[in-house]
């Protein structure tokens, strides 16, 4: 999946959880959750591996009948398998809240039995490796995961009603019984029955489409045929409208809901382009029947590659009013590269999900290249350096198994970090021996699962060359080089001297770096390049050159993912910021410029902002004017608002925006006034909002009730009245919330909720305030429900404890239950006395029924030990029989 910002942490932590002032736009779009918080280098997580496959999934037919209204599902599941090993009497099924009614088979059952989060069929007879079997599954459910469904009861617009699946990381037992496990790879029908006028999208090809004749609902079947893993498998359901095309023989199509149709080509406008590519540079041919796109409401991700039928979020869409700050061409070729990596193979267990997440962010960045230039490629490259090497406490390794669960891999190590070490990778071995390696990579192992070490294997088998050093020092140790440079010239030896120290702080996950590192020294006569190899904490290098270098460039090519400290002289730093030609070298340039307050690096940066051909260093010296943060360089953005591109624009008007000033006040209105494009607009008035002006006051109201896409105008102004923190706009808000509430997304819905409580925080009588946040309690769509919490949170009102108290009860990892155990303490805090005594025995009453569920674990935990030292020691008669649990047990007609 893939990215509109590089700020990944902050987009994963706003996934998780309400940030005020955030805006819906910021949020990274990649094809799966970030982990929050990642384990540390020591961490006691335990170690993971890949799933014991007892059995192998074959084939699953799927028959699906979902309820709309009340967002339910009927189903049928057939499962083909064979146990893999020997022989067994015993098939486990992962199944997570499914009412099953029925289980039949091919073979005799002795009886099943439906647990909290499998279910357990037993057979009369062993099964046995040389055969196929068969179970027919009957069940009803209702998921809270795995199948989301998207009505106008629950608060979407009329005529956009839709469901969506989402398998990755396990999230398919939600909404069929299977083996839920990445190594487990199969092929798939589904069949789902719609009211008449519905699309259903999914796997493969569809085969039929046929009118059921009794009650004139459509029948849609889809067959994937060749074998791809569970968590792939996909179901989209609901109006639809859709655009098609052709790459070769390969049907594409784009899906968006009918509210929504007129912004479809701004997502599916170049994906032709992109399978062109991707094939013709992987080298590898699009393995699927066909390639379908569908945009779906508030996606938990902002993308997934699910095979042939990836599923993307609708924020995707945008008008032509934002001019350049949007481009899903990212978003497209990411989920698209997927297709091959990820789909066509894909990793054996989630500790080694780089090779899936890791290629498709690398092959995402040379389109970007491909489509965009060099430099639009580089400057992606330098944005995730930055971000990549300003993580604190960066010392987990790309490939690792000590985490909790699936998701907390899906972080920034095996998106941008990995694509870098991919980016390595491809200079060490050339682009020819490249190519040949990844192209073997994916014929050898297709449709099939691996390990980081199939790549290393190919790789050394067409090289003839030892990999296991690059391996082990890029992907099984963690951190990236940090090099202390320092340059001298001796002229009477005509000598330049490197003095290059690694100060990374070594530990268990974290060593030295043993790499040739290439040194560019450029003057008038051309440019001449060196390679050194650095191995040691501190080394001296001595280089012949005819003449003194103008400049001198560590790692020219951008090769390594590194933090390199290297100030040149001033006359050296000059030169590098005039050449054209070396767009890292005029943005590192700028980097320098932005730690010095003296006149003439205020009017380098100043001439860059306005004169440099690329709008990525243009961005960025308006970036340093603003952190140098003084009168001067006020004045230089001042000058500097006319640009061309809109994200250099959009730049100058955030940056004019951070300074408190008369001058950066008119400056703000001017763009207000003048400014076209809606989220430029939308970043000046959130500006506004550090003003107290009347005419601020009537600018932010004219706004909050401005018609826009996705309601944006509105969100920057309450943003805006959140800065401005006045209670004077509680009345106002909340009547325009009231009776416009259906118009905002999720996420801005949320944000206003929030600023809306934050403004009535401190109001003598927040009665009408509170009971408005209460109702949206009982919001269907739960992004809503957990931000109201949030809200009344800030808006510490202990009248609202007795209402947040009822989350706490809800299961014990769901996002609701976490808002309302960080809300109550402060809710709570904020009684008075008397409020106390009455409220302490519902305090005990939830510390009392914590410590149960904590005891209940416990026991829990002991008893499965105490299972399984009896399972490892006894040995069962042979007539021994199945225990039923409370559910009972059916045998097989």
């Amino acid at each position: 999946m893939k990215t509109t910002t590089l700020s990944i942490l902050a987009a994963t932590m706003a996934a998780m959880t309400f940030i005020p002032g955030a805006r819906a736009e910021d949020d990274l779009l990649e094809c799966s959750k970030f982990a929050t918080f990642l384990a540390p280098a020591d961490s006691p997580e335990p170690r993971r591996y890949a799933v014991d496959k007892e059995f192998q999934a074959i084939h699953v037919t799927l028959d699906v009948r979902p309820d709309f209204k009340q967002r339910t599902i009927e189903s049928k599941a057939t499962l083909r398998f064979k146990p893999v090993l020997k022989p067994s009497r015993e098939l486990k099924l992962d199944a997570v809240d499914l009412d099953v009614q029925s289980v039949n088979s091919s073979e005799k059952i002795q009886g099943y039995q439906v647990t909290s989060d499998k279910l357990i069929i037993t057979f009369v007879e062993p099964l046995t490796p040389d055969k196929e079997y068969e179970v027919a599954i009957g069940y009803k459910a209702q998921p809270t995961a795995g199948i989301y469904f998207r009505t106008p009861e629950m608060g979407y617009k009329e005529g956009d009603t839709h469901l969506f699946t989402q398998g990755e990381e396990i999230e398919a037992r939600h909404w069929y019984p299977c083996l839920d496990s990445p190594n487990q790879r199969l092929t798939t029908e589904i069949t789902c029955t719609v009211p008449k006028g519905m699309t259903v999208i999914s796997n493969g090809r569809l085969v039929s489409k046929t009118e059921d004749p009794a009650s004139g609902m459509q029948v849609f079947h889809w067959s994937q045929e060749k074998p791809h893993a569970n968590y792939l498998v996909s179901l989209v359901a609901g109006y639809f409208n859709k655009l098609e095309d052709k790459c070769g023989e390969v049907p594409l199509c784009f899906y968006t809901l009918p509210s929504q149709s007129a912004e479809a080509m701004s997502v599916f406008g170049d994906t032709k382009e992109i399978m062109e590519f991707l094939q013709k540079e992987i080298g590898v041919a699009y393995p699927w029947d066909k390639y379908d796109q569908t945009c779906v409401n508030d996606f938990v991700a902002g993308g997934m590659e699910n095979t042939s039928a990836t599923t993307l979020t609708d924020f995707a869409l945008h008008t032509p009013a934002t001019e350049t700050l949007h481009n899903e061409q990212g978003l497209v070729s990411h989920e698209m590269a997927h297709q091959w990596f990820g789909d066509l193979v894909t990793c054996k267990d989630w500790s080694h999900i780089w090779l899936n997440e890791g290629f498709a962010t690398y092959y995402e960045t040379i389109f970007n290249g491909y489509k965009n230039g060099k430099d639009s490629m580089l400057y992606s490259l330098y944005e995730r350096s930055r971000q990549i090497t300003g993580m604190p406490n960066e010392t987990n390794p790309i490939v690792r198994r000590n985490y909790a669960e699936a998701r907390d891999m899906f972080g920034y190590l095996v998106y941008p970090k990995a694509a870098w070490i991919i980016r390595t990778l491809r200079a060490s071995l050339g682009d020819d021996l490249f190519h040949r390696s990844i192209k073997t990579y994916l014929e050898r192992h297709q449709y099939g699962n691996v390990v980081t070490e199939d790549l290393r294997s190919v790789i050394e088998e067409l090289s003839g060359r030892p990999y296991d050093q690059f391996f082990d020092q890029f992907l099984y140790h963690g951190h990236f080089p940090e090099l202390q440079v320092s340059y001298s010239w001796d002229e009477t030896a005509k000598l330049a001297k490197l003095s290059i120290r690694q100060t990374q702080e070594l530990g268990p996950n974290v060593i030295l770096f043993n790499i040739p590192l290439t040194v560019r020294f450029k003057n008038k006569s051309g440019s001449e390049e060196r390679t050194i190899q650095v191995s040691k904490r501190e080394e001296d290098f001595y280089l012949s050159l005819p003449a003194p270098p103008e400049v001198v460039r560590i790692d020219p090519g951008y090769v390594y993912l590194s933090k390199i400290s290297f100030s040149p002289s001033n006359p050296m730093l000059n030169a590098q910021m005039a050449d054209q030609g070396d767009v890292i070298g005029r943005l590192l340039a700028v980097e320098q410029f932005s730690n010095r307050r003296d006149h003439e690096s205020i009017g380098r940066l100043k001439d860059a902002l306005n004169k440099d051909s690329f709008y990525g260093v243009r961005m960025e010296a308006a970036r340093a004017l603003r952190s140098i943060h003084n009168e001067e360089t006020l004045d230089a953005l001042l000058d500097s608002t006319t640009q061309s591109d809109a994200r250099v624009r959009q730049q100058v008007v955030e940056a004019i925006g951070s300074f408190y000033s008369d001058k950066a006040f008119g400056a703000t209105e001017k763009v207000v006034e003048g400014e076209h494009n809606p989220e430029i607009l939308s970043v000046a008035l959130r500006g506004l909002g550090a003003y107290e002006k009347p005419a601020v006051h009537e600018t932010t109201l004219k706004y909050l009730n401005e018609k826009s896409f996705r309601n944006e105008l509105a969100v920057a102004a309450i943003a805006s009245m959140r800065a401005q923190d006045n209670p004077v706009y509680v009345k106002p808000l909340l009547e325009h919330l009231r009776e416009h509430a259906p118009d905002f997304a999720s996420r801005g819905l949320g944000q206003s909720l929030d600023t809306l409580a934050y403004l009535a925080r401190n109001e003598e009588n927040k009665d009408e305030v509170r009971e408005f946040l209460l109702t949206h309690l009982q919001d269907k769509k739960r992004s809503v429900q957990i931000a109201s919490i949030n809200a009344l949170g800030t808006l510490g009102d202990p009248k609202a404890s007795a209402a947040v108290e009822r989350f706490v009860s809800a299961a014990k990892d769901s996002p609701e239950r976490s808002a309302a155990e960080r809300v109550l303490p402060t809710l709570r805090a904020s009684r008075k006395p008397v409020d106390d005594f009455k409220n302490l025995r519902q305090e005990v009453l939830d510390l009392q029924k914590a410590n149960r569920e904590l005891r209940h674990d416990l026991d829990d935990l002991k008893k499965k030990t105490e299972a399984r030292v009896n399972v490892s020691t006894e040995t069962p008669p042979a007539d021994a029989k199945p225990k039923k649990n409370k559910k009972g047990s059916k045998k097989d007609k």
